[in-house]
């Protein structure tokens, strides 16, 4: 039997599913399970209004009345919805707060920073520094196709675990995935304009990346000679 999803929030006409990386946010016949099915099975049959790349976990917003979805595409594209990502960026990112604005052009299944691509902004700030990598909250301003992803590469700190975009660079901390979680949605509901305040819990796999990172901290910090040695 599959382990059941984490619904964060839900209500009669929407819900916000924890989507674990490794699953697809809507059904492929060639893939396998999606989040979309995952939920069917659960008996909380929704529909996905956005969708997060398969290594990538955390909240997605679905619909479970149909009736809607036009609202909930809306709060995208009206950028009426706060979406805060948690992430580990290769290296120490400079300034320590911020704001990364390329413009992204997609292309066969690839995004990169071009002239002739959309305007894209992500908000980023410090949350901790590590001597290989730094913890990072980033929002989402515009929602471009792997934008995260590639803004951080082209700044020269890929994620750790980023093979699409890395530019053949190692990754030293090794990570099995790429290290981004979509930690938090805010939005109001479309229907009865409460806030929804949803969050879905840093998953095991990064909790224990991040730790890695920490371990690496201590190991390189000096140490101190005893008096006489």
């Amino acid at each position: 039997m599959r382990e059941l999803l984490t619904i964060v929030y839900a209500d009669e006409e929407l819900l916000v599913a924890d989507k674990p990386a490794g699953v697809l946010t809507v059904a492929s016949e060639t893939e396998g399970a999606s989040l979309e099915s995952l939920l069917a099975e659960q008996g909380m049959p929704a529909r996905a209004v956005h969708r997060l790349d398969r290594d990538v976990s955390g909240c997605v917003l679905c619909a479970r009345d149909p009736r809607i979805v036009p609202a909930l595409e809306d709060l995208f594209r009206e950028r009426k919805l706060q979406k805060i990502y948690w992430a580990l960026a290769q290296g120490h990112v400079e300034p320590a707060k911020g704001q990364w604005k390329f413009p992204l052009l997609e292309e066969r299944g690839m995004a990169r920073v071009s002239a002739r691509g959309k305007p894209s902004t992500t908000l980023y700030k410090t949350l901790a520094r590590f001597p290989l990598a730094t913890e990072l909250e980033i929002e989402l301003v515009s929602g471009r196709y792997n934008q995260i992803r590639v803004h951080a590469a082209h700044v020269g700190h890929a994620l750790a675990g980023e093979r699409k975009y890395a530019r053949g660079k190692d990754d030293p901390l090794r990570a099995p995935r790429v290290a981004l979680h979509s930690w938090r949605l805010e939005f109001e509901h479309p229907t009865s304009g409460v806030l929804v305040r949803a969050q879905a819990a840093l998953p095991d796999d990064l909790v224990r990346l991040r730790e890695a990172a920490v371990l690496l901290q201590r190991a390189r910090k000096p140490r101190l000679e005893r008096p006489g040695s």
